[in-house]
């Protein structure tokens, strides 16, 4: 999967959210739950558009890592509904599953640039000897 699949992929989870988010209920705690799962929820695809623009490969490694943890995030919204009944688990476990996907996604690639930066460090410091 490439940059602009990944984009695509987290703009379509980040307008999932909001469709999710629109049903919750009316309560204090749909509220408040709704709330939380929007934003971390739309900042995946928003952060995720930010790391491709990122100035540096640590850049690039910082902002996959808030994708990461935002997408983890969301997961754990999303099993709050589920487990507090807001709505009902068949419309919420597919979104549930997408965010634990992006979740180990952006672990990956985050952990592969970092091996990468790591791997070039030390050539670099071979090459002055």
């Amino acid at each position: 999967m490439n940059a602009d699949d990944l984009k695509k992929r987290t703009k379509q989870f980040a307008l999932r959210i909001l469709k999710l988010a629109a049903a919750l209920p009316n309560t204090i705690e749909g509220k408040v739950v709704r709330g939380q799962l929007v934003r971390a929820g739309t900042s995946v695809g928003a952060n995720y558009r930010a790391a491709c623009r990122g100035r540096s490969p640590a850049e690039f490694i910082a902002k996959t890592g808030v994708v990461e943890e935002e997408s983890d995030e969301s997961a754990f919204w999303l099993e709050l509904i589920i487990e507090a009944a807001l709505l009902r688990a068949s419309s919420v476990s597919p979104l549930h599953q997408e965010a634990n996907e992006l979740t180990k996604i952006m672990a990956r690639s985050r952990i592969s640039a970092s091996s990468r930066v790591r791997k070039n460090r030390q050539l670099a410091i071979g090459n002055r000897k």
